[in-house]
C-alpha cells in the first residue's frame, strides 16, 4: 500500500474506469441481478437489443423508463464521492464509466466518458435527433407496465433509450478518448467491473502496455487479476475513500 500511495501522489494523469459494481452500492441493479415485478418474466439481456425495441417498443421503453426512475431516485455513494475528491486532488483525472446513470456527475465529477451511453439522453431511433425528457421524478415509478415511447420532434419516429445495446458499437468519440487516456496515464483504476465486456475490458491492458500502474478495486477476483499490479479487495465505497484519504493526507496507514 505505501508504494501505491506514493505512486498516486506523484501521478501526472490518473484514469478511473467504473463498472456496474460502483452503482450497485447505490441500489441500482446490475444485469446479473434478478428482475422483479413484470420484469421477472424477462432476461435483462433480451430487452437490451435493437431487435427487442423494433419488436415491442412499448415493452422496452417501459423497462428503460423504470431503470431511469431508479437511477434518478438513487444517490451517489461513498465510492462516487471519493472519485470526485480524487479528481479534485490529482493533477489530472479522466473518468470512464460503463454505467448509464449520472451518479458520477451528481457526486461532483465535472465530466465522464460514458462508454455505454446514458439513460438520460435518449434519441430518435430513425434520425438520431436528441430528445429531452422531463426532469421531474413522478411519485410512482413507471415500472411494471408498458409505455409508448415519445415521438421525435424532428421526424416523428419513435424515441429510443440513449444506451448502447448488445450488438451495437460503442460511441466512437468516447471510446477513442478512453483509449487515448489509457495510453497516456500513469495510474489506471478498474473499479467495480467484471473485466469481461470488451472493448472496455481492453483498456487496463492498453494502460499496462504503455507503462501505467494498474489498480483493480473489486470484492472478488476477475480476469484482470493477473494483469493488475494491485488488487484491492472490497467495495468501491469502502476502498476508495480510505485510499484517497491516505494518499493525499500524507499519512500511510499500516
Amino acid at each position: 500500500m505505501p508504494e501505491l500511495l506514493a505512486t498516486l501522489r506523484a501521478a501526472r494523469h490518473i484514469v478511473v474506469m467504473t463498472g456496474a459494481g460502483a452503482s450497485a452500492e447505490s441500489g441500482i441493479p446490475t444485469f446479473r441481478d434478478a428482475l422483479t415485478g413484470l420484469w421477472a418474466n424477462f432476461d435483462a439481456a433480451s430487452l437490451a437489443t435493437p431487435d427487442a425495441f423494433a419488436r415491442d417498443p412499448e415493452l422496452v421503453w417501459g423497462w428503460y423508463e423504470w431503470r431511469r426512475m431508479m437511477a434518478l431516485r438513487a444517490q451517489p455513494n461513498a465510492g462516487h464521492r471519493a472519485i470526485a475528491e480524487m479528481a479534485a486532488k490529482a493533477g489530472r483525472l479522466t473518468l470512464i464509466t460503463q454505467n448509464v446513470d449520472d451518479l458520477h456527475e451528481r457526486a461532483g465529477c465535472a465530466s465522464a466518458l460514458h462508454l455505454h451511453g446514458s439513460l438520460h439522453h435518449p434519441r430518435c431511433s430513425a434520425c438520431a435527433t436528441p430528445h429531452a425528457l422531463p426532469p421531474d421524478i413522478p411519485d410512482e415509478p413507471p415500472g411494471g407496465r408498458r409505455l409508448a415511447p415519445p415521438a421525435c420532434r424532428a421526424c416523428g419516429g419513435p424515441v429510443r433509450p440513449g444506451v448502447v445495446w448488445f450488438g451495437e458499437y460503442l460511441p466512437h468519440a468516447a471510446l477513442a478518448a478512453a483509449q487515448a487516456a489509457a495510453a497516456d496515464c500513469d495510474v489506471f483504476f478498474s473499479v467495480g467491473t467484471s473485466a469481461l465486456v470488451y472493448p472496455a475490458a481492453e483498456l487496463p491492458h492498453v494502460a499496462r502496455r504503455a507503462g501505467a500502474v494498474v489498480v483493480q478495486v473489486n470484492p472478488g477476483p476477475t480476469d484482470l487479476d493477473a494483469a493488475a499490479h494491485h488488487n484491492l479487495r472490497g467495495r468501491a465505497g469502502e476502498v476508495l475513500p480510505r485510499l484517497v484519504r491516505e494518499a493525499w493526507s500524507g499519512a500511510d496507514a499500516p
